[in-house]
C-alpha cells in the first residue's frame, strides 16, 4: 500500500533537462530542527525551521525508562544535553552498549521523564557551531507530544518525518517502541502537523510493525553509508530498491551514496550520476527517495564542493529527488529556488 500525504504537498516528481530544473524543488526537511542555528532539538530551533519554511522536521526518539517518547538523536543524552553539570544526577551515570560500543554516560532509558524535562539542551558540536552553542540551556528537553503542540500553534502547515531510534535496544530493556508511539500520539493523530505523516528507522522490522499495527504514516528505509562505489555500486542499489518495494513507501540514502562529487554542479553531469539512477530507479517501484544530511560546513562536504555548500545542494536537488534532510532548512531553500 503506497499512503498519500494529507493536508502537504505530496512529494512531487521533478523532470530535470538538460539544465537546473524549473520545476518543484525537494522538499526540505528541518533536520532535528535547525541544528546549524540552535542546539539540534531545541524548540527554537523547530521554531526557526518552520519560520525559514522548511515543510517538514524531523525529530528523533527515544524511550524514557517509563516510556515517554523523548526527543533526542540517542538515548545518551552527555553532549546534547547539560545534565553532566547537574550534581543531583551525577550518581546516575553508567555504562550501556550502543551499536556494539560500550558508552560511558547518562542515558534517557535511565531517567523517568519528569527528571528528564528538566534538562536543557546545549550544542553538539560547539567547535563548528558557535552562534548556535551561543544559545546553550535556552531550552529544555522536548518530548514528542510536545512538539506536535509545538508545530500545531506555530502554523500547522509543518509536518513530521518521524526516526525511531534503535528499536531492539528499547526491546531488549523491555520498552516497545510501536506501543510508546500509540500512547504518545493518543488523540493526536489528526492534529494538523500529523498530516503527511512519515515514518523513518534504520531497523526496517519497527516500520513494518506500525503498518500491521494500523498506525497512518508513510514508511520510509533509512540506509547507513555508501555500500561502496565501482561498476557494482548500481547492481546493488537495484537490489536494496527490489527489497524495498513491496513494503516501503521510500527510502532515505546517505548523501555521499549519491556519488555527486565529481559531477561538480553541472545538471548534465549530475544526470549521469549515480545518484540520478538511483532516483529514476526508485520512482519507477514507486518509492520516493530522500537523502540526508546536507550542511553546509567543508567537513561534511565532498572535497570538490568545499566552501559551496549552496552548489552542492542544487546538484543534489538535480537528481530529481523527493526530499532533502537540512541543519539549515532555511539556506537549502533559498539554494533550491535560486535558477
Amino acid at each position: 500500500m503506497h499512503v498519500t500525504l494529507r493536508g502537504h504537498p505530496p512529494f512531487v516528481r521533478v523532470v530535470h533537462t538538460s539544465r537546473v530544473s524549473t520545476h518543484r524543488p525537494p522538499h526540505v526537511i528541518g533536520h532535528r530542527g535547525a541544528p546549524a542555528l540552535r542546539p539540534e532539538h531545541s524548540a527554537s530551533g523547530y521554531r526557526l525551521a518552520v519560520e525559514a519554511g522548511a515543510e517538514f522536521v524531523e525529530p528523533d526518539v527515544v524511550p524514557s525508562r517509563d516510556g515517554v517518547l523523548v526527543v533526542r538523536h540517542e538515548p545518551v543524552l552527555d553532549e546534547t544535553t547539560d545534565i553532566a553539570a547537574r550534581p543531583e544526577f551525577a550518581d546516575r551515570r553508567g555504562s550501556f552498549e550502543v551499536d556494539g560500543a560500550r558508552i560511558d554516560g547518562w542515558f534517557a532509558n535511565d531517567l523517568d521523564w519528569d527528571e528528564i524535562r528538566t534538562l536543557r539542551t546545549r550544542e553538539r558540536l560547539p567547535r563548528l557551531r558557535p552562534g548556535s552553542a551561543a544559545h546553550d540551556n535556552e531550552d529544555r528537553v522536548l518530548r514528542l507530544r510536545e512538539l506536535v503542540e509545538l508545530l500545531d500553534e506555530a502554523d500547522g502547515a509543518t509536518g513530521l518525518v518521524i526516526e525511531l531510534k534503535h528499536p531492539s535496544l528499547a526491546e531488549e530493556l523491555g520498552l516497545d517502541l510501536v506501543e510508546a508511539l500509540e500512547r504518545e500520539l493518543e488523540g493526536r493523530w489528526d492534529a494538523p502537523s500529523m498530516r503527511g505523516l512519515v515514518f523513518e528507522s534504520f531497523e526496517w522490522d519497527v516500520l513494518r510493525r506500525l503498518r500491521e499495527r494500523g498506525l497512518p504514516g508513510r514508511l520510509v528505509a533509512l540506509v547507513e553509508g555508501t555500500d561502496g562505489t565501482g561498476p557494482d555500486a548500481r547492481a546493488r542499489d537495484l537490489e536494496l530498491l527490489d527489497s524495498l518495494a513491496p513494503w516501503a513507501d521510500g527510502v532515505s540514502v546517505f548523501h555521499e551514496r549519491l556519488e555527486l562529487g565529481g559531477a561538480a554542479d553541472d545538471p548534465t553531469l549530475v544526470a549521469s550520476t549515480r545518484g540520478a539512477h538511483l532516483v529514476r530507479e526508485a520512482h519507477e517501484r514507486g518509492l520516493d527517495v530522500f537523502t540526508w544530511t546536507l550542511r553546509s560546513e567543508d567537513e561534511f562536504l565532498p572535497a570538490s564542493f568545499a566552501g559551496r555548500p549552496d552548489d552542492y545542494a542544487r546538484a543534489i536537488a538535480a537528481t530529481g529527488l523527493d526530499a532533502v534532510f537540512a541543519d539549515d532548512p532555511g539556506r537549502a531553500r533559498q539554494a533550491f529556488a535560486r535558477d
